[in-house]
């Protein structure tokens, strides 16, 4: 927790205490996220920063608008009633105040909402990471446990291996349970397998404890575990390629030839009506095809793997 937050705590973190039980989903996604601030303080931080936000721009865009006198530039071309006539010459001021609440609400409500959206957007991430990692991790643990070394000390190897990207984090987590909180090792592994976002991992850790419950043989679950996952990562990058080269076909037709047409039509119409007015051509080009392109990239990224 750095001095800003502990500053945003000081501010409301008492208060938002009774509101632990409004904000199961958020609480639930920082532990997910591996995020080291306490629920209040995120919280305050995301009330605070929002209300700085919301003023910041409303004055700035008070400012300009008032400024610039952009109300006055807004004409309206219709009947109204007389009172609002009267009032049309205040219009500079109205609209203002109009600009200044409208930027404190919109822009301050954004900034809380990405507050309380980001930790469920690094939990998939992290899950993302401890799925493509997983596999790789269990051939560690394997090829330690087949060694003789003990589970606890097993976690703890997989821990200070960062090759193994997040789901050495989440041992590094079991072996704090362990040697921090005084937590036996089947404990440990429930508590982690609780928090963590991957259905993976989760998994496999359940499996762990159970193993480790009824006495069997570790280091040939290790090994049956790490095979079945090889063997799904094998299948998923082979769905996620078929999904690539459709998604590419959607692009070529839609984003190439479909905007080709579109603008050789464009161009034939205004040949043949007589009328010379690009407005169509400017959108195609400079809104469809960009943010089409944008939104393709973002798709595609947003379905990669981790590799």
């Amino acid at each position: 927790m750095n001095s800003y937050q502990r500053f945003c705590f000081k501010i409301l973190g008492e208060r938002l205490k009774k509101k632990r039980g409004d904000y199961v989903q958020l609480r639930n996604n920082l532990m997910r996220a591996r995020i080291k601030v306490p629920f209040e303080a995120y919280l305050a931080s995301a009330y605070v920063t929002a209300f700085i936000v919301g003023i910041a721009t409303a004055i700035l865009l008070g400012l300009f608008s008032y400024l610039l006198r952009i109300p006055e530039m807004i004409t309206y071309k219709g009947t109204l009633p007389d009172f609002l006539i009267e009032l049309g010459q205040y219009r500079l001021l109205f609209g203002t105040i109009a600009a200044v609440v409208l930027s404190l609400l919109i822009f301050g409500g954004v900034t809380y909402v990405i507050f309380l959206v980001y930790p469920s957007i690094h939990a998939g991430e992290r899950r993302r990471n401890i799925d493509a990692t997983l596999p790789y991790a269990i051939n560690y643990i394997t090829a330690m446990s087949t060694a003789g070394i003990t589970p606890a000390e097993v976690f703890k190897l997989l821990g200070e291996s960062p090759i193994y990207g997040e789901s050495a984090v989440e041992a590094k987590y079991i072996v704090r349970e362990i040697e921090i909180f005084g937590k036996d090792l089947t404990d440990a592994i429930r508590i982690v397998s609780g928090v963590t976002p991957s259905d993976r991992m989760k998994e496999f850790l359940q499996g762990a404890v159970a193993a480790i419950s009824a006495g069997s043989n570790l280091t040939d679950y290790y090994r049956n575990k790490a095979a079945q996952y090889t063997i799904e990562n094998r299948q998923q990058q082979k769905i996620f390629l078929e999904t690539l080269g459709l998604i590419a076909e959607s692009y070529v037709t839609a984003l190439v030839a479909g905007t080709l047409f579109l603008i050789i039509l464009q161009s034939i119409m205004s040949i043949i009506s007589g009328e010379v007015s690009p407005m169509f051509l400017y959108v195609v080009i400079y809104l469809i095809v960009p943010f089409g392109s944008i939104m393709f990239v973002i798709l595609i990224s947003s379905m990669t793997p981790e590799v």
